[in-house]
């Protein structure tokens, strides 16, 4: 699977595991930074794997900040990104069941590395349920599309 990984400085220690676990598994991950502990600002990372997930260039994203939360929040700026902040492998896999959910992101204050690896391994093997959550995620896109 081809995954697009991103955080700030304050993700950055858990997004290294991150790469590393995933690649370890034999994805192909682009990583976009950051690249140091050194202050930035996380919408442009957010930004950047929302649009390799958009764009399909990659299959899904993961994003990392201190909560989880503001990085989340860039991500699904961009038209079709569906972000969701989880803490646990439940919530990773119930946003992709009923929520088609294609970026996930990570609290690194908040979450340690052996967390991380169980809600990815929930987050990119569980698939999309459809049928009545396919409605609801369709009103979602209507909205980004301004058709409310």
């Amino acid at each position: 699977m081809r995954i697009a990984l991103g955080s700030d400085h304050a993700g950055f220690p858990l997004k290294e595991h991150v790469r590393a676990y995933l690649v370890g598994l034999g994805h192909d991950v682009t990583d976009v930074g950051t690249y140091s502990e050194e202050s930035c600002d996380y919408p442009d990372f957010g930004a950047a794997v929302g649009v390799l997930v958009a764009s399909g260039e990659a299959d899904k994203g993961v994003v990392v900040c201190g909560s989880g939360l503001g990085i989340s929040i860039a991500a699904n700026k961009v038209r079709g990104v569906r972000a969701v902040p989880v803490m646990d492998a439940e919530m990773a896999e119930m946003a992709r069941r009923h929520n088609d959910a294609n970026v996930v992101s990570l609290a690194g204050r908040y979450v340690g590395t052996a967390r991380a690896e169980s809600i990815l391994d929930a987050f990119l093997t569980t698939e999309f349920e459809g049928g009545r959550h396919q409605r609801r995620v369709d009103k979602i896109t209507a909205l980004e599309d301004g058709r409310q």
